[in-house]
């Protein structure tokens, strides 16, 4: 408001800036909605999130206010787009604190003793303690486990709203419920057009008309699409595909809880580009305690070389913030966000891939192959049951073939569609492929061709560049095999068979001995078990004169690095080469020690020895050339 005796020529001046400015003002305000949201198509006037290669440079730094923010407040260089703000449902947060009771915080729970039988019936059938869960609140607190910069994240005001679809088939109705409270109370409202539970014909009588009741009792936008027939994971989720009505579909498994403002970190990148999918950051609530147990800020998915999911560590080079998200070659697939237009774009998941399995590895495959790109979120936290399998939930009565028939059949559907010439390296490795009949492929060849994807060999050199030297599509030759054979006493040899790994008499045949004194010093540059492959020698500290143990195989160098030097006959042990094997001749245990080139015990002796490869053991293998 201009002061009372202002001048009068200053007054007019006013005005006039009124009447020239307030029309261009709404004109650029009315555009700016639609640039911010047309339809489902965002994105195609705006820079899509990480062309550039970071993360960093395409969205604004996290702001400690928790204020809304407009795009006059990023950083220089940075490009952000509409008002941000912050999401989080603080008076539910502080609620959560408050709350105490079995189960709560997910601490540690546990029940009477005597309810010990019927825990171990629930728990086989379940995999998991389902008893505890029905003790345990279907609205119960989590930890935040999120680092703390996710906590001062804004994120645009404007994002597209969602359906949840969440698959079940037999799940222990508590446990169901609890996932569907957590996906409720921990979204903001205003985002979640529904929640659609898709019954994959359930059995238990639990999931019937009880389950309708309580839904109808406690919730306004969950509703429960109940399928005709068994069809199991896949072809259900694609019925609950085909019955959202939201923007953004996101897939959910029915043994989740998920963590404080999961669900904004997710939306924002859909929002600024279609064609981005993204997944949360998966933890696991321990199946007997109900615990909370956080796995780390995030891993790169991919595939083995017998095209089992894996997991694979981010390189630090490739780390600028462990919070912000990055490009994963392959999700996990219990939990995800995409776009319903790129989605059926895509042509969904593929019809014929039967009950489970192998989906994770199609669609992520058709994301970064046809134009899409696909992210993890470690500020979004989605935390799954544990259990060792889930797949007793797809034994069915009457089925006609095993689980395990229908995982490879589901294989090599997109193996032989996505893959390319990399197929032939799994066949060479796990000839169990070459007589199963994949069935029709040519629906989704012809999507391939349509949306003009990528070649395989393109998307193993540009997104999943770690995954074969991770896992190589065919094994290096060894840098020594066969037995270990001390040169102090050249009647023994290193074998498996004792607790710690001890040394018995040694076999016969030097180069391929019986399996508990067969050891292989691989290209992964550990010692392992030729038989068993996963099974390595770890002493499990870095005390000097410890002992040897079999623990599961790593590949991270650490305590399962091992280097043999063939001209002095050192085994050492450490990326440091400073400790080796010794045998203690009275006792005859076998300890790490600090190398001694004189300790004649200290000498060893391999069946097998690869000189060549050995001279060269600090080049690493790189397999780029198909």
């Amino acid at each position: 408001m201009l002061p009372q005796h202002s001048n009068p020529h200053l007054k007019l001046s006013f005005v006039v800036f009124i009447i020239l400015n307030v029309p261009m003002v709404i004109i650029l305000n009315a555009n700016w909605k639609s640039f911010i949201r047309t339809d489902i198509d965002w994105g195609s006037s705006v820079k899509p999130y990480g062309m550039a290669g970071d993360i960093l440079t395409t969205f604004s730094q996290p702001v400690a206010s928790d204020k809304n923010t407009s795009v006059h407040d990023t950083e220089p260089g940075q490009l952000s787009i509409g008002e941000k703000k912050d999401w989080h449902d603080y008076k539910a947060m502080e609620r959560d604190a408050k709350r105490v009771g079995i189960g709560e915080h997910a601490r540690p729970a546990k029940l009477n003793i005597s309810t010990l039988g019927l825990q171990r019936k629930l728990y086989a059938r379940n995999v998991f303690n389902a008893l505890l869960s029905d003790y345990i609140s279907v609205n119960r607190s989590l930890p935040d486990v999120r680092h703390k910069k996710c906590k001062k994240k804004l994120y645009l005001k404007k994002l597209p709203m969602v359906s949840i679809i969440v698959i079940f088939y037999n799940e222990h109705k508590s446990i169901l419920l609890r996932s569907v409270h957590s996906l409720v109370n921990r979204s903001p409202p205003e985002l979640v057009k529904e929640v659609i539970l898709v019954d994959d014909f359930s059995e238990l009588e639990s999931l019937h008309d009880s389950l309708d009741n309580y839904v109808a009792q406690h919730f306004t936008n969950v509703r429960i699409l109940r399928l005709k027939k068994p069809s199991g994971l896949i072809s259900a989720r694609l019925a609950g595909a085909r019955n959202a009505t939201a923007e953004v579909l996101i897939f959910m498994d029915s043994h989740v809880e998920a963590g404080y403002n999961w669900l904004p970190p997710l939306l924002e990148p859909i929002a600024l580009n279609s064609r981005t999918v993204m997944c949360p950051t998966i933890d696991y609530i321990e199946g007997s305690t109900f615990t909370y147990g956080k796995y780390d800020e995030g891993r790169l998915g991919g595939f083995s070389n017998d095209f089992g999911y894996a997991k694979i560590k981010r390189p630090r080079e490739h780390v600028k913030h462990v919070w912000e998200p990055f490009k994963n070659p392959v999700m996990m697939g219990g939990s995800l966000a995409i776009s319903a237009k790129f989605f059926w774009e895509l042509g969904g998941y593929d019809e014929g891939l039967l009950v489970y399995g192998a989906e994770q590895f199609e669609l992520s495959f058709k994301i970064w192959m046809c134009g899409g790109e696909l992210y993890e979120v470690p500020c979004s936290r989605v935390a799954h049951i544990s259990r060792d399998s889930h797949l007793h939930l797809y034994k069915r009565k009457n089925s006609p073939s095993s689980v395990y028939n229908y995982l490879y059949k589901n294989n090599k559907r997109v193996v032989e569609v996505w893959m390319d010439d990399y197929k032939k390296f799994l066949y060479q490795r796990h000839k169990e492929y070459i007589g199963i009949d994949p069935g029709d492929l040519t629906k989704q060849r012809a999507l391939r061709s349509k949306l003009k994807c990528k070649s395989f060999k393109w998307y193993l050199k540009n997104v999943a560049f770690d995954v074969v030297n991770r896992y190589p599509p065919f094994e290096p030759l060894d840098y020594a095999h066969g037995v270990i054979q001390n040169l102090g006493n050249p009647e023994l040899c290193v074998d498996s068979r004792t607790k710690p790994v001890g040394v018995k008499e040694c076999d016969g045949n030097l180069e391929h001995p019986r399996r508990s004194q067969f050891w292989a010093l691989t290209w992964r540059r550990d010692l392992r078990l030729k038989a068993v492959r996963r099974a390595c020698i770890d002493p499990n500290t870095f005390e000097t004169r410890a002992p040897l143990w079999i623990t599961l195989c790593h590949t991270q160098g650490g305590n399962q690095y091992w280097f043999y030097d063939h001209r002095a006959k050192l085994l050492k042990q450490g990326q440091h080469n400073q400790r080796c094997l010794e045998l203690l001749p009275q006792s005859k245990e076998l300890i790490i020690n600090k190398c001694n080139n004189t300790n004649i015990y200290m000498h060893w002796h391999f069946g097998f020895i690869n000189r060549t490869a050995l001279d060269n053991y600090n080049i690493n293998y790189k397999f780029t050339d198909f």
